[in-house]
């Protein structure tokens, strides 16, 4: 089924697959095993959906990291495509889920074409690695490697011819698009406490057409064609999250959401927070988690306080002032839960003698200790 059209190509979906057909000859540089690279002689990209997202039989993918060329081959013979003339990118989320977002400048556009989920495998750059890689084979680098499950795909399609530069550039700004959109997510990274920068498998592709005119020579942040690269390649991802896992700003609003790098679920949070309470309390607000956890309030000073926390292990808050933030910032997220916040003095003074810190453990028990203090006092 034709999806889309635009200048020099056409984007189709069939099945599980989706493809751009380029109508006249492009420029591709692509992160693909198989006829990756930089390349003018090809006729298009695609996107499969090789599995479900979760639980899928381990066997039935092995073709695809054991014989890139033969699951390539086997994908495109199934759908009458040129296995010799396009890159294919696997993933698990679903085509029907892709979204497709075009920006223009004056004769210049852009259209970049997303699918993506985050929900098991996003990580931040420099996170502890899994696998190591020798003589072309994969090795793990633990015990037990977990199942990845999680891709962003990005397809970016430019009508205008680009210099070699440029293309490498183009990808350096698509990413640091993906790694802002997840940012205004405040997807955590599974693999650390830190947040998001993509996945462990993400995948891109960009193409240009040559039209013969002369090439652009930048695609930084600077240029128009930066800015549209960003525009599309953020609007895109966000909402292809939203469609294959319901990632939305709203979902977001969580005090939870942003404890979970630091190693802490509903369960263990309530847990804690209820050792807190006498036995009376602990009921009532096991009952109203949700409500509280989402309040507004209340999820701007738990953000507020992580974020701190983050300045602190960056190096830009010195350590030395952990005292003062932590029993001040403790305090306004007490007086947020409570209502009370005439009585941040009071909750300042409390949390000042609580064991502080920013290892996860001390961290965590530090913001429960303020969440019972102020659930304490709601109802007085």
């Amino acid at each position: 089924m034709l999806i889309g059209k635009y200048d020099g190509i056409e984007i189709h979906r069939k099945e599980k697959i989706l493809y751009v057909n380029f109508l006249v000859q492009h420029r591709v540089i692509s992160t693909c095993s198989v006829n990756g690279g930089l390349r003018d002689d090809l006729e298009g990209i695609a996107n499969h959906q090789l599995c479900e997202p979760l639980g899928h039989d381990k066997k039935d993918l092995k073709v695809v990291t054991e014989s890139p060329v033969d699951y390539s081959k086997s994908v495109f013979a199934k759908y009458g495509l040129s296995p010799e003339k396009r890159v294919l990118f696997g993933t698990a989320a679903n085509m029907n889920y892709a979204v497709v977002e075009s920006k223009e400048y004056r004769d210049l556009q852009v259209v970049a074409i997303s699918t993506g989920g985050v929900k098991k495998n996003a990580g931040r750059a420099g996170d502890p690695a899994t696998i190591y890689e020798k003589d072309g084979k994969f090795i793990s680098a633990k015990c037990e490697v977990d199942e990845p499950c999680g891709t962003i795909n990005t397809i970016i399609i430019i009508n205008k011819e680009l210099t070699h530069g440029a293309m490498a550039m183009s990808i350096v700004n698509a990413s640091e698009a993906k790694a802002a959109s997840l940012q205004e997510l405040t997807v955590n990274s599974h693999y650390s406490c830190g947040l998001a920068t993509g996945t462990g498998t993400d995948q891109i592709g960009i193409a240009s057409r040559l039209t013969g005119e002369t090439p652009l020579t930048s695609a930084g942040k600077h240029t128009k064609l930066g800015e549209l690269i960003g525009l599309t390649v953020r609007v895109s991802i966000k909402k292809t999250l939203a469609f294959q896992d319901s990632l939305t700003p709203q979902s977001q609003r969580s005090a939870k959401v942003h404890l979970e790098r630091f190693g802490i679920d509903k369960e263990s949070m309530i847990k804690k927070i209820c050792s807190f309470l006498d036995e009376e309390k602990s009921k009532l607000f096991q009952k109203n988690f949700a409500t509280i956890n989402n309040d507004s309030v209340t999820v701007a000073a738990t953000s507020a306080f992580v974020h701190l926390r983050d300045k602190i292990e960056w190096g830009i808050l010195p350590e030395n002032c952990l005292p003062e933030i932590f029993s001040s910032y403790g305090a306004q997220l007490s007086a947020s839960i409570s209502g009370k916040f005439e009585r941040v003095g009071y909750y300042r003074e409390s949390l000042s003698s609580e064991e502080m810190g920013i290892c996860n453990h001390t961290f965590t028990n530090f913001i429960c200790k303020s969440f019972a203090l102020g659930f304490s006092e709601k109802w007085e």
